[in-house]
């Protein structure tokens, strides 16, 4: 059985998943049109994340994924975080804000306990990726009992054969071009893999289907990735710009005004690419300290946020985003598989 056979899908376009920009719209649109649309669910309390899964199922009754973090939690390390909070006071005070005294941890992983699991076993979806890590076994194998496809991002191969090693079935390969965090399992160093040369390197090494993801913009790209042993794509940033996404005016508007893109880790604490702005270019210098642990920093990366967009600055907003964000276009949902799906055909 083929890989689209086993998810019930029909074209090999995936959405990428994306924690506070997809909706059950967006997810609903692409699986509607033959792709796998998804649901970025790692922001998500459990209870917000089944409002969103059974909004998807009211919409499609075709295949989704949704995607969870399996970050390695951590206690707040106070002495970092200090540190960090009287670096970015001077920023706080430009838009006469106050940042907080402690910071929060305001993402929980799928690995702390089993309320993602049980909401997964529950609502069944036809597949669950995860990001920063490989689930706990008895997670897996729940998952596996109840037929469920399972999905972790790699970014080497190092952490690709683990993913192997440990039941997953597909492995998503996510180069160094893609928007977003970067799916890295240790986060203290990153190899940097782009897209093309990890696609070909799994595939000599492992035997799992392997999704290509990072940079890809139209279908000549995604075709490419195909004739060099990707089962499937997935694309992130070019569906961003959809009205069916949850992307504010301003990251709308940033899309196809910032062509030039970076990574960093002072917003969240883990490296992420976003358009170029304020991180990058007022934040990201020599003499700055070591950034406080993920998720708290992001705790204070949004509350910086917030005291800045209050006042019309939207530089310190994180605006994830690819590599080749220049080649985006202004299409909805539908038509974009339908316009990805007619380059791939059109491309030997």
């Amino acid at each position: 059985m083929t890989l689209l056979e086993q998810l019930d899908i029909k074209h090999p376009i995936f959405l990428a998943p994306m924690a506070g920009v997809s909706t059950p719209q967006l997810a609903a649109e692409v699986s509607n049109q033959g792709g796998l649309g998804s649901l970025g669910l790692g922001a998500s309390s459990a209870e917000a994340a089944r409002q969103q899964i059974l909004e998807t199922q009211a919409l499609t009754h075709q295949a989704f994924q949704v995607n969870f973090f399996c970050h390695q939690s951590s206690a707040l390390d106070h002495d970092l975080a200090k540190q960090w909070i009287q670096y970015l006071i001077p920023q706080f005070e430009k838009y006469n804000a106050v940042p907080p005294t402690e910071l929060e941890c305001i993402y929980p992983s799928f690995l702390d306990h089993d309320d993602y699991l049980n909401l997964v076993l529950e609502t069944k979806p036809k597949a669950v990726s995860f990001h920063f890590g490989i689930p706990h076994p008895h997670q897996i194998q729940a998952l596996k009992n109840a037929g469920i496809m399972t999905m972790v991002s790699a970014t080497n191969l190092v952490e690709a054969l683990a993913i192997e090693a440990a039941g997953i079935d597909i492995i998503i390969a996510q180069g160094i071009e893609a928007g977003g965090h970067r799916g890295i399992f240790n986060e203290t160093f990153d190899s940097a893999v782009k897209t093309s040369d990890l696609v070909q390197l799994l595939k000599k090494h492992c035997h799992l289907p392997i999704i290509a993801a990072g940079g890809l913009m139209n279908g000549h790209q995604a075709q490419r990735l195909i004739q060099l042993g990707a089962e499937a794509v997935q694309l992130g940033t070019a569906f961003v710009q959809c009205k069916s996404s949850n992307a504010n005016a301003a990251y709308r508007k940033a899309l196809f005004n910032t062509p030039i893109t970076q990574i960093t880790e002072s917003i969240s604490g883990r490296p992420a690419r976003g358009l170029i702005n304020h991180w990058h270019t007022q934040i990201d210098r020599p003499e700055r300290p070591n950034v406080a642990t993920y998720p708290y920093c992001y705790d204070l990366g949004k509350q910086l946020n917030a005291a800045a967009s209050a006042q019309g600055d939207f530089g310190f907003s994180a605006f994830w985003a690819g590599t080749n964000v220049a080649q985006i276009r202004e299409m909805e949902a539908a038509d974009l598989v339908n316009q990805l799906v007619l380059e791939m055909s059109q491309t030997q």
